[in-house]
This record gives structure tokens, sequence and C-alpha cells, in this order.
């Protein structure tokens, strides 16, 4: 008996001291020594895309200025336009303060949609800072008969589903509400039109160029290696104004008569229930990031332009585009 009691006490001690190991086990938090390990910044995309090159870019640059002085990596994370990282960062993910990600309109897109939609947005992050803004481009292959925009519109007027469109995003997301404004615009039925669906801009461009689809719609940010390269030619830009660089001489949708633009914001959030140490430690780092020169040559050197937010101004801004992407998704009869 006295054996018995003994054997119990022991195994109630070496439960408590498991569960106490279990309860400190990982840290994902913050707190003052925050950071304390390596940081993972997610690009839930395949390689080559606007959220791989964004992620890789800041990455870069926070460690060769000592901004951030422990190791940042980069992690791809495909599937659904970036939906389906989302599932998983929102749920599994929700208290770790050591992964970041990097994300544009289709954090709002893949929430508001109605087909294949995600429940989780931007509600259930932390909004650290919007950093750059990109816009809207169409492209063919050099060689293609398609000459310019009029050219492309009036085919489609002939047959809506003539011309295959690829881009980087799940039908009814950003890629795809990219290829359709035109058309839109231009009074064409948008639900006869052909689009291909890709796992990020690298991908829709390598269906172009193997002879898979007649146009890319994706950022213009995506396309400029394959412009220098004179492997594509853009047709036109979704911009307010010209962009400068290697597309100074493409026209905008507005110049052709086409009344529309798409602006491709850029920007980098946490957890939903991040830690405070670590929230005010990414907001400070992230201005001081906006602010640096070589920063300022990378995003130029991408074909991007700088357009820093602050956490409280990038969620604000957050707000207004939920609207407005909502607002676009109904009119197009896509909205859940």
């Amino acid at each position: 008996m006295k054996m018995n009691k003994w054997a119990t006490a022991l195994m109630t001690g070496f439960l408590a001291l498991s569960l106490s190991a279990c309860s400190s086990s990982p840290n994902f938090g913050g707190g003052s020594n925050y950071p304390s390990k390596p940081i993972t910044i997610v690009a839930p995309s395949g390689a080559g895309g606007g959220w791989d090159q964004t992620a890789r870019s800041i990455s870069k640059v926070l460690n060769e200025t000592k901004l951030v002085e422990k190791t940042i990596t980069v992690e791809n994370r495909p599937g659904g336009g970036g939906a389906v990282f989302m599932a998983e960062y929102a749920t599994q993910e929700k208290k770790n303060s050591y992964k970041l990600f990097v994300n544009s309109p289709p954090i709002l897109i893949n929430n508001l949609k109605k087909e294949g939609n995600s429940p989780f947005g931007y509600q259930d992050t932390t909004p650290l800072a919007g950093l750059t803004k990109d816009y809207g481009i169409y492209a063919v292959k050099t060689d293609s008969p398609i000459k310019d925009m009029p050219a492309l519109i009036a085919k489609l007027k002939q047959n809506p589903s003539s011309i295959a469109f690829a881009g980087g995003s799940a039908p009814g997301s950003m890629d795809h509400l990219i290829s359709v404004l035109p058309a839109y615009k231009s009074g064409i039925d948008i639900k006869k039109l052909k689009y291909i669906s890709y796992d990020g801009g690298g991908e829709a461009i390598a269906a172009l160029l193997g002879g898979n689809a007649d146009v890319v719609s994706t950022d213009a940010s995506s396309v400029l290696e394959y412009v220098k390269s004179g492997k594509v030619r853009v047709l036109a830009v979704a911009a307010p104004e010209k962009l400068t660089g290697e597309l100074k001489d493409v026209p905008t949708l507005k110049e052709l008569g086409i009344d529309a633009e798409f602006n491709i914001w850029r920007g980098i959030f946490g957890p939903k229930e991040m830690d405070a140490t670590a929230k005010k430690y990414w907001e400070d780092k992230l201005k001081a990031l906006s602010e640096n020169e070589t920063w300022q040559k990378e995003i130029a050197a991408r074909g991007w332009l700088s357009d820093y937010k602050g956490s409280a101004d990038f969620t604000k801004f957050l707000q207004e585009q939920n609207k407005q992407v909502k607002e676009l998704l109904t009119s197009l009869g896509m909205n859940k």
C-alpha cells in the first residue's frame, strides 16, 4: 500500500513536469528578447510570381542592411491562389510571431468571391505594413498575331471564348479580375471568356511561352524580365498613368478609351494573435526598410512603386479596398 502511494506520488510529479515542459515549448510568441530565432516569410504561391519576388526582396534587404540580425528564410506555399496557406495560417499559426507572409488583393478577393471562397481574410491576421504597389498588365508572346489591345478587344467581341487568358491566381481571383476588366468595360459578356489559372505569375507566363495561352494577365513586375529578354510584348497596363522603365511606352487602358485600372498593392502580415512586442518590432523594422536606400533601389529594379503604410493606415486601407473589391465582384456576379 505504501509502495502504491509512493508510485502514485511519483507518477503525479512526472506528469506535472511533463505538462510543464509541454506548455513551455515550442515558444512562438515574442517577449522582450524577440526575435530569438530565425524568421520565416511565406510567399503563398510558387516561385517566380509577385509574392515570391516580394518576399525574397524583403528578406534580402533586411538581412543585407542588418536591419534584422536574425536569418530570414522565404518559404513557398502554393495552392488555391493563397487560400490553402491562409486556412492553415489562420487556424494553426495564429500565435506564431516568427512566421509572417506577404499578400496583395487576393487576400480580399478569396474571402469575398462566390466560387471556391476562403472563410479567412485580412481580419484573421495582423496587417503590419503596406510596402509597394504594382499594376495589372496584358501580355502576349512577341510573335503573337495580337498586336495591340484594340485588336484583342475586337477578337473578343467576335468570339469571347476564342482567346485563352492565363493568370497566376484561381478563377474569380486577382489575375482573373484583371483579365476580364477590359472586356467588361467594353460591353463583352465576361462569363464567356476563357481563363486558365496557375499557381503564380511565373507559371502563367511559362504557359504563355509554351503556347498554352494567348494572353497573360498579371502584375507588371512579373513580366519585366521577359520584356527585357524580348519574349513577351505588353499590350496595355491597368494604371492611372504610364509606367517608367521597360514599360514606359506601353499605353494605359484609359489612353485606349477603356476606363479601368487595377492597383496591385503588396504588404506583409503577421498572425492574428501576434505578440505585442513582436508587432512593435516589425512596425519599426518595416518603416526603416521603406526609408532605406537599398530597398528603394531594389523596388525600382523590380518595377514596383513605393507605397508605405504603417500598421494602422494599412488596416484602414484594407477596409476601404475590401469594399471596392466587393463592389467589383458584385458587378461581375462573382460575389458570395
